[in-house]
This record gives structure tokens, sequence and C-alpha cells, in this order.
């Protein structure tokens, strides 16, 4: 697993599980600074967790979406309620609910900086594997 937390909280344990094969989906197709932020505790938050990542092309963008919503309905029988942003591929979110998940492009994330705009929020930073 990538990310560990001992909650007792049924619904933090789905989550992350959910985040898991998210955070696995990603790394498969060789994501960018994958951060994972802890909105539960954050008044208002449009949801409990974000996980944000980039790819160098629209083409890997693309992909990293795609492996996404591969691994998460093959392992865990869940889709996103949405998915927005495949056509042009420079911003794709994809909402499962409590868990929403950004893929950019490297400059469209430098711009909209939502790591900063929830940064009251808690971040784990997922390490990048280097398997050759």
């Amino acid at each position: 697993m990538y990310i560990i937390h001992s909650g007792k909280n049924r619904a933090l344990i789905v989550c992350n599980i959910l985040i898991n094969s998210i955070i696995k989906g990603i790394l498969e197709k060789k994501g960018h600074e994958v951060v994972c932020i802890d909105l539960s505790q954050v008044e208002n938050a449009i949801c409990d967790y974000f996980v944000i990542c980039h790819g160098d092309s629209n083409t890997q963008v693309n992909a990293i979406a795609e492996s996404i919503e591969k691994e998460t309905a093959e392992h865990l029988k869940v889709r996103p309620g949405s998915v927005e942003g495949m056509g042009n591929a420079e911003w794709v979110l994809l909402d499962y609910g409590h868990t929403v998940v950004h893929v950019f492009q490297k400059p469209i994330r430098r711009r909209y900086q939502l790591e900063e705009l929830w940064g009251d929020g808690k971040f784990t930073r997922i390490e990048e594997t280097n398997s050759q």
C-alpha cells in the first residue's frame, strides 16, 4: 500500500483502499508529483480527499486517467461518478464521491495551484518509483 492510516472508521478504510488503487493506477503510467490531500477536517471542503498528479503530455494525462479507471474498476468494482476533461487532456477530473482525482499537464497544474488553494488539508506526498 502507498498510504497507511490506522483509522477505525469504515469510511476512512474504504477511502484508503480506493486511494491506494488510484495511486497504483497513476504510478503504472508514471504520473509525477503525486500528492494526496486529506480534506476531511477542512471546513466547507467539497470532498474528503484530493489525489493530484501530472503527466508530461495530453497522451500521458489520458493514459493516467484511463489507468486509474481500469485499476479501480477491475480491483474494486468502482467507477467514477463523472469524468471531465478527457477531450483536451490538460486537466482530467475523476469524481469518486468522497475522493476526487485531478490529473494535470504540468503547466496547468502550476497555473491553478490546487495544493496552495487547499493548503489547510493534510498532505501526503507519494514517492515515485524508478523501476528499470
